[in-house]
């Protein structure tokens, strides 16, 4: 057994070359992006011979990752036959878990989402509860999907800094007990499988990259603002975690001195206190108590407790207490994103996490501040735009983390083997 869990793989005849790879990734992708269908434009597009292509068709069949299906159209003589990924060779397991939720969802191989579970859940319980629930969520998809599907990979989203090469939380402020929990350890071993473990917001702005409003950019910035606050940075198309995996952090960048507000990491000023979630649910709350707020106080007196939701209810209701609120976050975190647009230059910027539904209100601010603060030539062609898949870009993004592991070139080795298209072909771990 690998150190995920998974099988050894037979070693090879002989040495898998980079070229041999190269091809192999190369064929594989423009199949299953749906960019080749047939073997003509397979050649076409790979500037791979005809020999070649057949070769690695062959291993990538022989392993089950491709078939040949129906007769294509034909350009003149014989059609040539229809080229297909097979997305439901395998399932992906995808989790992701806030400071108050837990979602989970089971996709094919192209991340379309197959079933998906969501509920209310505490991460300040500790990784051994959520844990225990999250894998009981995933045998009810399994079960929801029937036939016994191979669980391939698992992608998992934690809402606290990752060391993304060994998958552990690495002090996550709001996850008490979770720091250095092995939860990639811990996944791979009940399912027999390789698993990645990252933030969350690393995983919607990968989400939004593959498959929403980032699709086809190669430099993004996805700004999640719910109960915390963070950033992911999209650069070159791929995913910039950092050295140890905590880029993008900042929740915790420092935007006021007062020492009035300690952040849950035990520093004062950081952003996330004064403009997330859980901020504008205590500053809604003390609005409430101190009469400024009638919508507020009738809400706080009927439920005994304020979100960050009720604000954005009382804010599109006209609340001015509530605009004020609204405001003054959107300056906060449109101000430091300002700083980031002219350090990093995106061409997009996302805004999403439960905050980012509070209407056009935020949104407004967000870019007001951005626009006026950042430099010229960095907001000469910017978009800032709300998620296009909202709550489910984590999981989707989870989703992709796994697939686009799974199918790297320095991967691939390890599945040219005697595995019959009906199973799973062997996988081991590889150090990224």
């Amino acid at each position: 057994m690998g150190e995920t869990g998974s099988v050894e793989p037979p070693s090879p005849a002989s040495p898998v070359t980079s070229d041999h790879l190269d091809g192999l990734a190369t064929v594989l992708d423009l199949v299953r992006t749906g960019a080749a269908r047939t073997r003509p434009e397979l050649g076409r597009l790979s500037g791979l011979g005809r020999t070649v292509v057949t070769q690695r068709l062959g291993q990538l069949t022989g392993c089950g990752l491709l078939e040949e299906g129906r007769l294509g159209p034909s350009s003149g003589g014989r059609a040539p036959r229809e080229l297909r990924f097979r997305a439901e060779a395998g399932v992906v397991l995808a989790a992701e878990l806030g400071a108050t939720s837990i979602a989970t969802a089971a996709t094919d191989l192209t991340g379309r989402v197959l079933a998906r579970r969501e509920e209310p859940g505490d991460v300040a319980l500790g990784p051994e509860v959520v844990l225990d629930r999250v894998e009981e969520l995933f045998e009810e998809l399994l079960a929801e999907l029937g036939g016994g599907r191979a669980v391939w990979g698992i992608g998992v989203g934690l809402p606290g800094p990752v060391e993304f090469a060994t998958g552990r939380p690495s002090a996550p402020p709001i996850m008490p007990g979770w720091d250095r929990y092995p939860v990639r350890d811990r996944l791979s071993a009940r399912y027999a499988a390789p698993v990645w473990v990252d933030n969350e917001v690393n995983a919607m702005a990968l989400g939004e990259l593959r498959a929403g409003a980032a699709r086809g950019q190669q430099d993004i910035i996805h700004i999640k603002i719910g109960t915390g606050i963070g950033a992911g940075l999209v650069s070159g198309g791929r995913l910039h975690r950092g050295s140890q995996g905590c880029a993008g952090d900042i929740g915790h960048a420092a935007v006021a001195d007062d020492p009035v507000v300690v952040c849950r990491c035990g520093n004062i000023g950081c952003l996330e206190a004064f403009a997330g979630g859980s901020a504008l649910a205590r500053d809604g709350a003390a609005a409430a108590k101190e009469g400024r707020s009638e919508f507020l106080a009738t809400r706080l007196a009927e439920r005994g407790t304020l979100t960050a939701a009720d604000v954005a209810t009382a804010a599109q209701s006209g609340d001015r207490t509530s605009v004020e609120l609204l405001t003054q976050a959107g300056r906060l975190v449109g101000s430091l994103l300002a700083t980031l647009v002219s350090f990093y230059n995106p061409a997009l910027v996302i805004i999403g996490g439960g905050v980012s539904g509070a209407g056009d209100l935020l949104l407004a601010t967000l870019r007001e501040t951005v626009y006026r603060r950042s430099l010229p030539l960095a907001t000469r062609e910017l978009r800032i735009t709300r998620s296009t898949l909202g709550d489910e870009a984590g999981l989707v993004g989870a989703a992709f983390m796994v697939i686009d592991e799974l199918f790297a070139p320095e991967r691939l080795a390890h599945w040219i083997d005697t595995g019959s298209p009906a199973g799973r072909p062997a996988l081991v771990e590889i150090p990224r």
